[in-house]
């Protein structure tokens, strides 16, 4: 379930990229790198994209 009608995060995805978001920032404030962290971060927004592409291709017919 989504957070709002417009939003292709489910709750879960929401809290794991506003997780990652923290860990991100945390991370660089030590200067260290996170580029992992934000390719983990686009891997879960890609997924929910796809998913609501394939949803919206759907009810269109």
């Amino acid at each position: 379930m989504a957070l709002t009608d417009k939003d292709p995060y489910t709750l879960r995805e929401t809290a794991q990229i506003i997780a990652l978001g923290i860990r991100i920032e945390r991370r660089r404030a030590y200067g260290k790198p996170t580029k992992a962290l934000e390719n983990q971060a686009d891997r879960i927004r890609e997924k929910a994209q796809a998913r609501e592409d394939a949803r919206a291709k759907g009810r269109k017919k």
